[in-house]
Protein backbone atom coordinates (compact mmCIF):
# COMPACT_ATOMS: atom_id res chain seq x y z
CA UNK A 1 0.00 0.00 0.00
CA UNK A 2 0.95 3.29 -0.93
CA UNK A 3 2.16 5.87 2.10
CA UNK A 4 -0.70 9.01 1.55
CA UNK A 5 0.56 11.95 -0.18
CA UNK A 6 -1.83 14.44 0.98
CA UNK A 7 0.32 15.93 3.79
CA UNK A 8 -1.92 19.03 3.26
CA UNK A 9 -4.86 16.89 4.17
CA UNK A 10 -2.95 15.45 7.19
CA UNK A 11 -1.88 19.03 8.28
CA UNK A 12 -5.64 20.24 8.09
CA UNK A 13 -7.15 17.07 9.89
CA UNK A 14 -4.38 17.97 12.84
CA UNK A 15 -5.01 21.46 13.09
CA UNK A 16 -8.92 20.80 12.41
CA UNK A 17 -8.96 17.87 15.91
CA UNK A 18 -6.62 20.57 17.92
CA UNK A 19 -9.05 23.26 17.53
CA UNK A 20 -11.95 21.01 17.03
CA UNK A 21 -12.77 23.82 14.59
CA UNK A 22 -12.86 24.03 10.57
CA UNK A 23 -12.94 27.65 11.35
CA UNK A 24 -10.30 28.04 13.92
CA UNK A 25 -8.07 25.50 11.68
CA UNK A 26 -8.63 27.78 8.74
CA UNK A 27 -7.65 30.82 10.67
CA UNK A 28 -3.92 29.10 11.92
CA UNK A 29 -3.22 27.68 8.04
CA UNK A 30 -4.30 30.55 6.45
CA UNK A 31 -7.08 29.47 4.33
CA UNK A 32 -11.34 29.19 4.15
CA UNK A 33 -13.07 26.58 6.45
CA UNK A 34 -14.32 25.17 2.99
CA UNK A 35 -10.65 24.72 2.02
CA UNK A 36 -9.95 23.03 5.22
CA UNK A 37 -13.14 20.71 5.17
CA UNK A 38 -12.17 19.95 1.58
CA UNK A 39 -8.65 18.67 2.61
CA UNK A 40 -10.14 16.76 5.87
CA UNK A 41 -12.61 15.00 3.12
CA UNK A 42 -10.09 14.35 0.91
CA UNK A 43 -8.38 12.53 3.26
CA UNK A 44 -11.04 10.66 4.55
CA UNK A 45 -11.63 9.09 1.23
CA UNK A 46 -8.23 7.81 0.97
CA UNK A 47 -8.55 6.49 4.49
CA UNK A 48 -11.69 4.98 3.59
CA UNK A 49 -13.09 6.32 6.63
CA UNK A 50 -14.22 8.97 8.28
CA UNK A 51 -12.20 11.11 10.92
CA UNK A 52 -14.52 12.97 12.48
CA UNK A 53 -18.08 12.28 13.97
CA UNK A 54 -20.28 14.81 12.56
CA UNK A 55 -23.88 15.70 13.55
CA UNK A 56 -26.91 17.41 12.20
CA UNK A 57 -26.97 20.31 14.14
CA UNK A 58 -24.92 23.28 12.93
CA UNK A 59 -21.71 24.69 13.94
CA UNK A 60 -21.15 22.67 16.90
CA UNK A 61 -17.19 21.15 18.11
CA UNK A 62 -15.73 18.74 15.73
CA UNK A 63 -15.15 15.37 17.58
CA UNK A 64 -12.36 13.25 16.38
CA UNK A 65 -13.10 9.54 15.90
CA UNK A 66 -11.86 7.40 18.22
CA UNK A 67 -9.13 5.68 15.89
CA UNK A 68 -8.21 9.77 14.98
CA UNK A 69 -7.98 10.65 18.55
CA UNK A 70 -5.41 7.72 18.84
CA UNK A 71 -3.71 8.85 15.65
CA UNK A 72 -3.57 12.57 16.77
CA UNK A 73 -0.29 12.35 18.73
CA UNK A 74 1.58 9.99 16.85
CA UNK A 75 0.45 12.57 13.76
CA UNK A 76 1.53 15.84 15.80
CA UNK A 77 4.95 13.97 16.35
CA UNK A 78 5.74 13.39 12.62
CA UNK A 79 4.80 16.69 12.02
CA UNK A 80 7.23 18.02 14.86
CA UNK A 81 10.22 15.45 13.41
CA UNK A 82 9.29 17.34 9.91
CA UNK A 83 9.71 20.96 10.90
CA UNK A 84 12.71 19.76 12.66
CA UNK A 85 14.57 17.79 9.75
CA UNK A 86 13.55 21.06 7.64
CA UNK A 87 15.67 23.36 10.12
CA UNK A 88 18.61 20.75 10.17
CA UNK A 89 18.61 20.97 6.37
CA UNK A 90 19.02 24.89 6.54
CA UNK A 91 21.50 24.42 9.45
CA UNK A 92 23.48 22.33 6.81
CA UNK A 93 24.63 25.62 4.82
CA UNK A 94 26.11 28.91 5.84
CA UNK A 95 23.93 30.35 3.00
CA UNK A 96 21.00 31.43 3.58
CA UNK A 97 19.42 34.23 6.37
CA UNK A 98 21.38 34.54 9.33
CA UNK A 99 18.97 36.91 12.10
CA UNK A 100 21.25 38.16 14.78
CA UNK A 101 19.48 39.74 18.00
CA UNK A 102 21.30 43.12 19.42
CA UNK A 103 20.93 46.08 21.40
CA UNK A 104 20.37 49.57 19.37
CA UNK A 105 23.86 51.39 20.65
CA UNK A 106 25.61 47.94 20.29
CA UNK A 107 24.62 47.85 16.47
CA UNK A 108 25.70 51.55 15.92
CA UNK A 109 28.82 51.41 17.87
CA UNK A 110 30.54 48.21 17.60
CA UNK A 111 28.68 45.73 15.19
CA UNK A 112 28.04 48.11 12.27
CA UNK A 113 31.58 49.74 11.75
CA UNK A 114 33.10 46.09 11.37
CA UNK A 115 30.26 43.82 9.96
CA UNK A 116 31.91 44.48 6.31
CA UNK A 117 34.91 41.53 7.31
CA UNK A 118 31.81 39.08 7.88
CA UNK A 119 30.21 39.81 4.30
CA UNK A 120 33.23 39.82 2.88
CA UNK A 121 34.42 36.56 4.23
CA UNK A 122 30.81 34.60 4.14
CA UNK A 123 29.36 36.44 1.27
CA UNK A 124 26.67 33.86 0.88
CA UNK A 125 24.95 34.92 4.38
CA UNK A 126 22.59 37.73 4.84
CA UNK A 127 22.67 39.31 8.08
CA UNK A 128 19.48 40.13 9.60
CA UNK A 129 19.52 42.32 12.85
CA UNK A 130 17.20 42.22 14.90
CA UNK A 131 17.75 45.23 17.50
CA UNK A 132 16.12 45.39 20.84
CA UNK A 133 16.61 46.57 24.38
CA UNK A 134 14.56 43.85 25.98
CA UNK A 135 15.67 39.88 25.76
CA UNK A 136 14.03 37.81 23.28
CA UNK A 137 12.01 34.54 22.49
CA UNK A 138 15.10 33.27 20.38
CA UNK A 139 12.75 30.26 19.54
CA UNK A 140 9.36 32.47 18.78
CA UNK A 141 11.18 35.31 16.63
CA UNK A 142 13.60 33.03 14.62
CA UNK A 143 16.76 34.53 16.29
CA UNK A 144 20.31 32.38 15.58
CA UNK A 145 22.42 34.31 17.63
CA UNK A 146 22.96 36.88 19.90
CA UNK A 147 25.14 39.57 22.16
CA UNK A 148 23.99 40.30 24.90
CA UNK A 149 24.81 42.72 28.32
CA UNK A 150 24.52 41.11 32.07
CA UNK A 151 26.22 38.53 34.11
CA UNK A 152 26.11 35.37 31.48
CA UNK A 153 23.37 33.65 32.64
CA UNK A 154 19.94 33.53 30.55
CA UNK A 155 18.06 30.34 30.96
CA UNK A 156 18.02 28.23 27.46
CA UNK A 157 20.54 30.03 25.74
CA UNK A 158 24.79 28.78 25.79
CA UNK A 159 26.54 32.25 26.87
CA UNK A 160 30.14 32.51 25.84
CA UNK A 161 32.29 35.74 27.03
CA UNK A 162 32.78 38.70 24.04
CA UNK A 163 34.09 41.23 26.13
CA UNK A 164 34.73 42.82 29.58
CA UNK A 165 34.16 46.16 29.85
CA UNK A 166 35.41 49.50 31.89
CA UNK A 167 33.43 52.21 32.71
CA UNK A 168 34.49 56.01 32.68
CA UNK A 169 33.73 59.76 32.21
CA UNK A 170 34.29 61.08 29.10
CA UNK A 171 33.68 64.55 27.37
CA UNK A 172 34.60 66.31 23.76
CA UNK A 173 38.19 67.58 23.55
CA UNK A 174 36.21 71.50 23.12
CA UNK A 175 34.39 70.70 26.18
CA UNK A 176 37.52 69.83 27.87
CA UNK A 177 39.37 73.10 26.50
CA UNK A 178 36.50 75.17 27.68
CA UNK A 179 35.94 73.57 31.43
CA UNK A 180 39.68 72.98 32.17
CA UNK A 181 38.27 72.67 35.80
CA UNK A 182 37.19 69.09 34.12
CA UNK A 183 41.11 68.29 34.31
CA UNK A 184 40.24 66.90 38.23
CA UNK A 185 38.01 64.56 39.55
CA UNK A 186 36.09 67.49 41.59
CA UNK A 187 35.37 69.94 38.60
CA UNK A 188 32.23 67.72 37.95
CA UNK A 189 30.44 69.50 40.10
CA UNK A 190 29.86 72.15 37.79
CA UNK A 191 29.05 69.95 35.04
CA UNK A 192 26.07 68.35 33.36
CA UNK A 193 26.08 65.12 33.88
CA UNK A 194 24.75 62.20 31.41
CA UNK A 195 23.35 59.14 32.81
CA UNK A 196 22.98 56.11 30.34
CA UNK A 197 19.29 54.76 31.32
CA UNK A 198 19.27 51.69 28.87
CA UNK A 199 19.60 49.31 31.17
CA UNK A 200 18.87 51.39 34.35
CA UNK A 201 17.57 48.84 37.55
CA UNK A 202 19.51 46.35 35.91
CA UNK A 203 21.54 44.77 39.26
CA UNK A 204 25.37 45.72 38.61
CA UNK A 205 24.72 48.24 36.24
CA UNK A 206 27.13 51.12 36.86
CA UNK A 207 25.30 54.36 37.57
CA UNK A 208 27.01 57.81 38.33
CA UNK A 209 26.45 57.31 41.93
CA UNK A 210 28.32 54.17 42.43
CA UNK A 211 31.33 55.48 40.54
CA UNK A 212 31.25 58.50 42.14
CA UNK A 213 31.11 56.72 45.33
CA UNK A 214 34.36 54.07 43.85
CA UNK A 215 36.27 56.89 43.23
CA UNK A 216 35.70 58.90 46.18
CA UNK A 217 34.46 61.68 44.93
CA UNK A 218 32.54 64.14 47.28
CA UNK A 219 30.56 66.90 46.48
CA UNK A 220 28.85 66.22 43.42
CA UNK A 221 24.91 65.25 42.68
CA UNK A 222 24.63 62.43 41.37
CA UNK A 223 21.05 62.66 40.74
CA UNK A 224 21.02 65.64 38.09
CA UNK A 225 21.97 66.06 34.57
CA UNK A 226 20.61 64.79 31.43
CA UNK A 227 19.27 61.48 31.21
CA UNK A 228 19.18 59.01 27.50
CA UNK A 229 17.56 55.38 27.54
CA UNK A 230 20.08 54.30 24.79
CA UNK A 231 23.84 54.03 25.47
CA UNK A 232 25.27 55.88 22.11
CA UNK A 233 23.23 58.53 22.30
CA UNK A 234 24.35 59.21 25.37
CA UNK A 235 27.98 59.07 23.71
CA UNK A 236 26.22 61.26 21.05
CA UNK A 237 24.87 63.92 23.78
CA UNK A 238 29.04 63.92 24.80
CA UNK A 239 30.49 64.64 21.71
CA UNK A 240 28.02 67.46 20.90
CA UNK A 241 29.43 69.01 23.83
CA UNK A 242 26.26 68.84 26.10
CA UNK A 243 27.99 67.39 29.16
CA UNK A 244 30.28 64.17 30.92
CA UNK A 245 28.76 61.23 30.17
CA UNK A 246 29.73 57.95 32.14
CA UNK A 247 31.04 55.87 29.33
CA UNK A 248 31.08 52.05 28.61
CA UNK A 249 34.67 51.46 26.77
CA UNK A 250 33.00 48.87 24.65
CA UNK A 251 30.81 51.50 22.72
CA UNK A 252 33.36 54.54 23.65
CA UNK A 253 36.44 52.78 21.85
CA UNK A 254 35.86 54.36 18.33
CA UNK A 255 35.37 57.75 19.44
CA UNK A 256 37.80 57.70 21.56
CA UNK A 257 40.26 56.15 18.75
CA UNK A 258 39.18 58.98 16.52
CA UNK A 259 39.18 61.62 18.44
CA UNK A 260 35.82 62.95 19.20
CA UNK A 261 35.89 61.74 22.69
CA UNK A 262 38.91 62.42 25.47
CA UNK A 263 38.66 59.52 28.46
CA UNK A 264 38.73 61.72 32.18
CA UNK A 265 40.25 60.38 34.80
CA UNK A 266 42.39 57.52 33.01
CA UNK A 267 44.22 56.96 36.84
CA UNK A 268 40.56 55.96 37.99
CA UNK A 269 39.87 52.62 37.67
CA UNK A 270 36.25 50.71 37.26
CA UNK A 271 35.74 47.79 36.19
CA UNK A 272 32.24 46.26 35.26
CA UNK A 273 30.53 43.78 36.95
CA UNK A 274 28.54 43.40 33.66
CA UNK A 275 30.24 42.15 30.40
CA UNK A 276 28.92 41.08 26.78
CA UNK A 277 27.88 37.45 25.47
CA UNK A 278 27.54 35.85 22.34
CA UNK A 279 24.33 33.49 23.15
CA UNK A 280 22.28 31.07 21.20
CA UNK A 281 20.66 28.13 21.44
CA UNK A 282 22.67 24.81 22.34
CA UNK A 283 20.44 22.65 19.87
CA UNK A 284 21.92 25.24 16.94
CA UNK A 285 25.49 25.18 18.34
CA UNK A 286 26.83 23.18 15.20
CA UNK A 287 24.64 25.36 12.83
CA UNK A 288 27.65 26.59 9.88
CA UNK A 289 26.08 29.84 9.66
CA UNK A 290 26.44 30.50 13.74
CA UNK A 291 29.17 28.80 13.74
CA UNK A 292 31.29 31.63 11.50
CA UNK A 293 29.15 34.51 12.77
CA UNK A 294 30.23 33.55 16.73
CA UNK A 295 34.14 32.35 15.39
CA UNK A 296 33.95 36.37 13.58
CA UNK A 297 32.63 37.70 16.69
CA UNK A 298 35.43 36.38 18.96
CA UNK A 299 38.41 36.90 16.57
CA UNK A 300 36.86 40.53 16.23
CA UNK A 301 36.74 41.33 20.43
CA UNK A 302 40.17 39.67 20.46
CA UNK A 303 41.39 42.67 18.60
CA UNK A 304 40.20 45.03 20.77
Amino acid sequence: MKSPVHLNALRAFEASARHQSFSAAAAELHVTPAAVGQLVRTLETWLGTPVFHRGNSGPARLVATEAAQRALPEIQAGFDRLSLGLERLKEGSATGVLTVAISPAFAAKWLLPRIDSFQSAWPDTDVRLDTNLKPVDFVAQGIDIGVRYGTGNWPGLSAEKLMDEEIYPVCSPERLRVNRQLRRPDGLAAETLIHDLSIDGHAGFPTWEIWLGKAGIAGVSARRGMKINNSAAVLQAAIEGHGVALARSVMARDDLAAGRLVRLYPRIKFASALAYYVVYRPECASSPKLTAFRGWLLDEAARQ
